[in-house]
């Protein structure tokens, strides 16, 4: 059996950031603006913000800093949260993009939108500079967003805002790192969530966060019982905990907090400026993350405890006698929480077993499919009539195969990924018959609404556009010429655009359309384009070999389309398609060969 891990979680990303070099950067950029802006600011207002965009071949670095009487003026009276619906109020609507159905509201630091809100302007100018003039789109090289104290917090603030922008552009650029020096956490549960939804977006955001500074654990004494559960500040992002005697990545939010509570009562903690980190940060070079000499006799210990007394003597909690109460109530309640994560780590732990569950559900489905091929409809055509008890099994086996790959490909997602490397072969695979065995039934609900059209543009799922883009791209990588592929008959495929049948119901719209009277002259011009064009795309998969023979099917919709298209063309019309569906070559479709994709 494997040794199950330390307390430790996130140490292999505190690795990479460290050796990247990333943090002599990040500070280095801070220190230098700093020491550029220092004449200027006597005499300055308190909310006074500083930036600096430096422009690098192999980098973009943008930092923000305040001045010291920013930073006290707002400890003193940005303690509290603002609401989205108080930003309205405010006339800042630009993170409105944070709210969805699910996430209907969120809060941000007052110190910190205040600061943002002053310099708006300026912050909109420093948008535009980092997007290419000619095409609009970001900076292709890599932008790293830095900031300390206030300033790391106006960072985070300005890295969300680009966040919105970026994905909204296809293809998306690379994704900006923000990273952030004795920041306060900014913002509450919903702003978490909003962050956490995206799941791209929390790994965007990188905290550095010293043992003896006062300043990002301010915001955690406002977490008081007079507070609700709403109110109360939450942290996103990936933590880096540091001390003298080292540092400790953490990217479990709950622990994140309790980390830094642990250490925020200590005699020596004041507000610290940026050469405290620029002095932490040379110093960890020489050091090995979550390394020490625990004076604690660990043998006695259940094997998770030492890695937690290790973790916290690492980031300077000072396991002293006096404090062995509190300590203890803190060990104790570390340990509870990483027996959660192991817990749900145990469940995703071996994928292929999951894998090969979902290959049985997928089996189900493929008898499903041979069945409805014998009552002449077809798979497509029954799940959407729902003739039988059957199809209301199909539809748990449906729900349950969702779940499962929408969950996969978030997870994908969350992990830093070489560019064009996503799913190994066999989940990409599997992903590819998921999706052309299960979206058509979802297609098929979708239409069962009558009022309903234009699936692809308002109803599909958002995991089967990043399923069918990675096939694309892992197909573009393995080309291969034809004769090194093994032959099928087409009486075994599945259709390959997982869309057609959505195609086929539009295009059965657009007949009804050209048939009615109410039908305007413009909606009727539009009808004959879009029957045009899926004229040719259904020739098209013909010849390529690329549907199943079920949409030949005598009562399929396919077939239901032909034959009302039939009615209202004129008689003349002539086009290959029309030749090879008035001939009836389609009923020797079936016996037709095609090479495996």
């Amino acid at each position: 059996m494997s040794r199950q891990p330390l307390f430790i979680s996130g140490l292999d990303l505190a690795d990479i950031v460290l050796n990247s070099g990333l943090l002599e950067l990040s500070c280095g950029g801070i220190k230098d603006l700093q020491t550029e802006t220092s004449s200027d600011q006597q005499g300055s207002s308190s909310l006074s913000l500083r930036y600096k965009l430096d422009k690098k071949s192999k980098y973009t670095l943008i930092a923000f800093t305040t001045s010291t009487l920013s930073k006290k003026e707002l400890l003193q009276q940005g303690g509290d949260l603002v609401s989205s619906k108080t930003l309205e109020e405010l006339e800042l609507p630009i993170f409105d993009f944070l709210c969805t159905e699910r996430n209907r509201s969120f809060s941000i630091h007052r110190g910190a939108i205040t600061l943002f809100k002053a310099h708006f302007k300026e912050l909109s100018q420093l948008k535009t500079q980092i997007h290419d003039l000619k095409t609009g789109e970001l900076l292709r090289t890599p932008l790293i967003v830095t900031g300390h104290s206030i300033g790391g917090s106006v960072a985070s603030l300005f890295t969300l805002w680009l966040l919105d922008n970026i994905k909204k552009i296809q293809p998306p650029p690379k994704l900006p790192l923000c990273i952030t020096f004795g920041s306060p956490f900014i913002g509450n549960q919903g702003l978490r969530q909003a962050i956490l939804e995206c799941s791209t977006w929390n790994s965007c955001f990188l905290h550095v966060v010293g043992n003896k500074d006062l300043f990002p654990k301010a915001s955690i004494s406002h977490n008081d019982t007079t507070q609700s559960a709403i109110e109360e500040y939450k942290a996103f992002g990936t933590f880096i905990l540091c001390s003298e005697r080292g540092c400790a990545c953490v990217d479990d939010l709950v622990v994140v907090s309790r980390l830094l509570e642990s250490t925020q009562r200590q005699d020596s903690c004041e507000a610290q400026e940026i050469d405290y980190y620029v002095e932490m940060v040379n110093d960890l070079k020489s050091k090995v993350i979550i390394r020490g000499n625990s004076e604690r006799d660990p043998s006695h210990m259940h094997p998770l405890k030492p890695g937690i007394i290790l973790q916290l003597e690492t980031i300077g909690v000072e396991m002293t006698t006096q404090r062995k109460v509190d300590n203890n109530n803190l060990i104790s309640k570390l340990e509870e929480r990483e027996k959660i994560l192991m817990a749900e780590r145990v469940q995703t732990m071996d994928p292929r077993k999951k894998l090969n569950q979902i290959k049985i559900k997928m089996a189900h489905l493929e008898w499903y499919n041979k069945i409805c091929k014998t009552k002449g409809i077809g798979y497509y055509d029954c799940y959407k009539n729902q003739l039988g008890s059957s199809d209301r099994e199909v539809t748990r086996l449906k729900k349950f195969l969702t779940n499962y790959w929408k969950s996969f490909v978030e997870g994908v997602e969350r992990k830093p990924q070489k560019e064009g490397a996503f799913i190994r072969g066999t989940w990409l695979y599997s992903g590819r018959n998921y999706r052309r065995m299960v979206e058509p039934l979802d297609i098929a609900e979708y239409y069962r609404d009558s009022d309903k059209r234009d699936y692809q543009a308002h109803g599909r799922s958002r995991h089967y556009i990043l399923l069918e883009k990675w096939q694309e791209d892992d197909a573009e990588k393995l080309k291969s010429p034809p004769n090194n592929k093994k032959k099928q008959n087409v009486s075994g495929i599945l259709t390959e655009d997982s869309c057609f049948w959505a195609k086929v119901e539009d295009a059965l719209i657009s007949c009804k359309l050209l048939k009615s009277g109410t039908s305007s002259a413009v909606e009727k011009q539009l009808a004959k384009e879009n029957l045009h064009m899926f004229e040719q795309y259904a020739l098209n998969q013909i010849n390529n070999d690329a549907l199943s023979p079920e949409i030949f099917l005598k009562e399929s919709s396919f077939m239901k389309w032909w034959k009302t298209f039939q009615e209202i063309i004129e008689a003349s019309h002539d086009s290959p398609l029309s030749d090879f569906m008035k001939n009836e070559r389609y009923l020797q479709y079936e016996k037709r060969s095609t090479f495996l994709q």
